[in-house]
């Protein structure tokens, strides 16, 4: 049953106003034998035989620093996820999450290399990542990068903002309000790069139903949106692309200062 399920995707993203340059990467591909196969801003696509990867990274750093850090890690990861195939090839079944890990430990570490000059010095990323397969959601998410799951129109966040002032509102010591306005609320302790030596993304690995619908974006959405009006949004039996643009442009209208990235996918 699970293998007839089909993915139905969407996707856009919008240089804020504070800078010209976009310092968000997004990626969507197909993953099987043949290595990645990128996929078009929206489709739809069976998982019958191939696996999809959705992915977003907010990239931080002076220069052009942002946006290379950021489209570093996802093209490595277009180029690793595939290799699972052929090790399955091979007589091994690796564990996905263990070779997440793995995987991003690496792009870390190429990150911290490639920050070898004035430019790129400090240059650091956030991932928030979601592989579909067959039967199971695999999640991956360093930073303040989200993913939403709507479910029966309840709403839960998959990912972990790594920040202090997240954890402070999800353990109930603030509410919604104080966290948005909280003067250290995109104070990472966790990113992809950053001259730090180890990182300790957070994983994840959900069932997929029929009628999940997930939403992988970058902080820039957030800013413009609560909680309320995306569990509204993608609980809606509106069409992948009419979602986006609902909360694209309702993001954008309330803040839109910072580069604002989305992708929403729902399994039919």
């Amino acid at each position: 049953m699970s293998a007839a399920l089909t993915v139905q995707w969407a996707s856009l993203t919008h240089s804020g106003s504070r800078k010209a340059r976009n310092d968000d990467s997004l990626i969507a591909f197909a993953s099987s034998p043949k290595g990645a196969e990128t996929l078009p801003a929206h489709g739809a696509r069976s998982l019958e035989n191939d696996d999809l990867v959705f992915a977003v990274s907010d990239g931080m750093g002076g220069g052009n620093a942002g946006d290379l850090a950021s489209s570093l890690l996802l093209t490595r990861m277009a180029e690793i996820i595939p290799e699972t195939f052929k090790t399955a090839a091979l007589g091994f079944f690796p564990d996905r999450l263990e070779y997440l890990s793995k995987a991003i430990q690496s792009v870390h570490e190429q990150i911290n290399r490639a920050a070898n000059n004035d430019e790129t010095r400090g240059m650091s990323a956030t991932l928030a990542l979601s592989w579909f397969t067959p039967d199971n959601l695999y999640l991956a998410n360093v930073g303040d990068s989200r993913i939403y799951l709507s479910r029966a129109g309840k709403l839960s966040q998959l990912s972990v903002d790594h920040t202090a002032a997240w954890s402070s509102w999800k353990r109930g010591v603030i509410g919604e309000i104080e966290f948005r306005s909280h003067p250290r609320r995109s104070a990472l302790y966790e990113v992809i790069g950053g001259g730090h030596a180890q990182v300790c993304p957070h994983f994840g690995v959900v069932p997929i139903e029929a009628g999940d619908c997930l939403l992988i974006c970058s902080d820039g959405l957030i800013d413009g949106l609560w909680e309320r009006h995306i569990a509204d949004a993608m609980a809606s039996a509106r069409p992948v692309w009419e979602i986006v643009e609902i909360l694209a442009k309702r993001a954008i209208d309330n803040s839109g200062i910072d580069d604002t990235t989305l992708i929403v996918v729902r399994v039919a």
